[in-house]
């Protein structure tokens, strides 16, 4: 059974710094494009960053790009997220969504979701 799971995230101050994890169990990981998407209260859910199968390829949206940095540790299964000089605005669901074949920023077309983790930035 393909599970996605996250972690890392929680309460942090401006300007600090989480990591997030997406460990993937029943499926190899590395075989698969990876994204990371997040949905703040009343909004609609954004791509954030995403890797791609074999070249190790990545995006990240305007909003994040200098401040996010998204991995992969094929020994572990899993997929990061580092996130630094966080903002406000930055809180938010974090989600990350594992497909073979799409990796764009359409949600409804990612094949598998893990539940997400809160990241919330307040002082």
């Amino acid at each position: 059974q393909v599970h996605l799971v996250e972690s890392g995230g929680g309460l942090v101050q401006p300007g600090g710094s989480l990591r997030l994890s997406c460990v993937a169990s029943g499926f190899t990981l590395n075989d698969y494009f990876v994204g990371w998407f997040r949905q703040a209260p009343g909004k609609e859910r954004e791509g954030v960053s995403s890797i791609s199968v074999s070249h190790g390829s990545t995006y990240y949206a305007d909003s994040v790009k200098g401040r996010f940095t998204i991995s992969r540790d094929n020994a572990k299964n899993t997929v990061y997220l580092q996130m630094n000089s966080l903002k406000p605005e930055d809180t938010a669901v974090y989600y990350c969504a594992a497909d073979q074949y799409y990796s764009g920023r359409h949600s409804a077309l990612w094949n598998y979701w893990g539940q997400g983790t809160q990241v919330t930035v307040s002082s």
